[in-house]
């Protein structure tokens, strides 16, 4: 299976239908809780920083609906932990719909923000987190903005960072298409979700085009972890 760059995702655009688009946020918790990994990610790669540490800084980049920077924040208060989480996403859609869904669960700036900012700000500002991460941002990227999310992450990542995407194969693709067909007219997580994947990088192609000192790793179910760990590697 060929990977397709060139395929573009509805919404995407800044003129798709802005209903569409608001219940795709609205249905991405349900897909990220099916096929994301996060709660596993947390486990593996936050919990251990936010432990060592009284109070810690999370940054979500392309948060998208914010649920995954809501999900981050809940485990870690329930775990005792005391942490701050930032999201951010260039598309002000997203913010304000990542806003409202925070206050409608009774979550707080400054608690967890969001922030219509791309990642290049941040950095740039000089804005330090602890943990670093992006879910199902890598595939969006061509190949300059990708290296520039490397560079970005390792000025703004002071211990771990930990982006998630989505690893391309043709099961993966067959078992997409055939889970989300009851959404399938609904919002844009379908169509969207069959060209994410068409568009997404294998094990292998992840590894060319990461930097020196990053790390590529193979997660269940099809996904590909690029992994900084600037505290081992500086």
């Amino acid at each position: 299976m060929q990977r397709d760059p060139q395929a573009s995702e509805q919404m995407d655009r800044p003129d798709c239908d802005a209903l569409l688009l608001r219940r795709t946020y609205a249905q991405f918790p349900l897909v990220n809780r099916a096929v994301s990994g996060w709660r596993k990610n947390y486990e593996l790669f936050i919990r251990p920083v936010l432990s060592e540490r009284k109070r810690a800084r999370i940054l979500d980049i392309g948060c998208g609906g914010g649920d995954i920077a809501v999900n981050l924040y809940r485990w870690a208060l329930a775990d005792g932990l005391q942490v701050t989480v930032c999201g951010i996403d260039p598309d002000q859609r997203a913010i304000d719909f990542a806003r409202a869904a925070g206050r409608r669960r009774g979550i707080r700036e400054p608690a967890v923000e969001f922030l219509p900012l791309g990642s290049s700000q941040l950095a740039a500002d000089g804005e330090l987190f602890d943990v670093v991460l992006s879910n199902h941002l890598l595939h969006h990227l061509n190949a300059t903005e990708l290296q520039q999310l490397m560079e970005d992450t390792e000025k703004l990542c002071s211990v771990v960072a930990v982006h998630s995407d989505i690893r391309r194969s043709g099961l993966a693709l067959a078992l997409f298409g055939a889970a989300t067909l009851p959404l399938s007219g609904t919002s844009f997580i379908r169509r969207d979700g069959l060209v994410s994947i068409r568009r997404s990088f294998t094990v292998a192609e992840l590894v060319q085009r990461a930097r020196p000192g990053w790390d590529v790793e193979a997660a269940s179910p099809y996904r590909n972890l690029l992994i900084w760990r600037p505290a081992c590697d500086r």
